[in-house]
């Protein structure tokens, strides 16, 4: 597909702009990327291998710029990723895409936008911005679970704890790394090293910067806040178990001393007092040990 530069985008046909040689937009997957890219005249001497990017990124070439964008599928986070090119040189751009999201990118551009891409600027700035633009959605959907969880803690309704919060940490992780790569790519940009861009149109560009960084505080925000859940969770699971300590130390503690009893009469010497009838004797003996114990540990409120 191949859009034209103006407020609106609109598609045209290859016939049309092969005549015309217009600087245009040029949406192609990877087996056809190669005569794309050489009829933008730009000039890519590696291996376009979208199943090999790995982060997103902007490299400085002498006669164009190449991004690569790898963005979390928000379905599945953890999952598969779309991954993209972008071509740049001082008239044209290729996008490289073989999932189709860059179409449902500028389609959504298309439906939204009053000022689509009438320079290069403006429709980097929109098509970069579509990546993230429902993402603060996605972590208020975050802190509303961790808001969910952290009452829980606090009920003791927690069931599979940490089968819950070690994925949406993994998650908010993933999150970070991205807005963070998008954050540094929109400072290289914004530095036009080549000078492909206009000065005053470099805004944009620090304006993706400043969103992409707004996201990133955020995710910091909700990683501290689900640790310092876990840490709740952690210091009620201790709670309960010096509760349960301290009840198996009063037990044995009242138990010690009738052990001590039965085992001195439990010996069963020939002069032993009481061998032959305090029976009765020993056990009123252990009765108010017991009890005297049981006082005790009141008093002290162990009990």
């Amino acid at each position: 597909m191949i859009y034209q530069y103006g407020e609106q985008l609109l598609p045209i046909p290859f016939a049309e702009w092969e005549t015309a040689r217009e600087p245009a937009i040029f949406v192609t997957d990877s087996k056809h990327a190669p005569d794309i890219l050489e009829q933008a005249n730009i000039i890519y001497e590696n291996e376009i291998s979208l199943s090999k990017i790995r982060f997103c990124k902007l490299e400085t070439q002498q006669e164009c710029l190449v991004s690569t964008f790898c963005i979390p599928k928000l379905a599945d986070v953890l999952g598969s990723r779309y991954r993209i090119y972008l071509f740049v040189n001082r008239h044209n751009i290729v996008i490289v895409d073989d999932d189709g999201f860059s179409d449902r990118l500028i389609y959504r551009i298309q439906q939204k936008k009053a000022h689509q891409g009438e320079t290069k600027e403006r429709f980097l700035y929109n098509y970069i911005s579509e990546f993230i633009s429902l993402d603060p959605e996605i972590l208020s959907n975050y802190e509303k679970r961790l808001f969910q969880m952290e009452e829980d803690v606090i009920q003791e309704k927690v069931k599979n704890f940490q089968h819950e919060l070690i994925p949406l940490r993994r998650e908010l992780l993933t999150f970070r790394s991205y807005y963070d790569e998008i954050m540094d790519l929109g400072r290289a940009l914004e530095e036009n090293e080549n000078g492909f861009f206009i000065k005053k149109h470099l805004k944009y560009f620090g304006t993706i910067g400043d969103r992409a960084d707004r996201l990133l505080s955020k995710t910091n925000h909700l990683l501290d806040y689900a640790q310092q859940i876990k840490e709740a969770y952690q210091s009620q699971i201790d709670a309960r178990q010096n509760n349960n300590m301290q009840f198996l130390t009063v037990i044995s503690t009242i138990f010690f001393p009738l052990t001590l009893i039965t085992g001195w009469f439990g010996m069963n010497f020939k002069n032993m007092p009481g061998l032959d009838n305090g029976y009765g004797s020993v056990v009123i003996l252990c009765i108010l040990i017991i009890i005297l114990c049981i006082i005790i540990f009141k008093k002290k409120k162990l009990i």
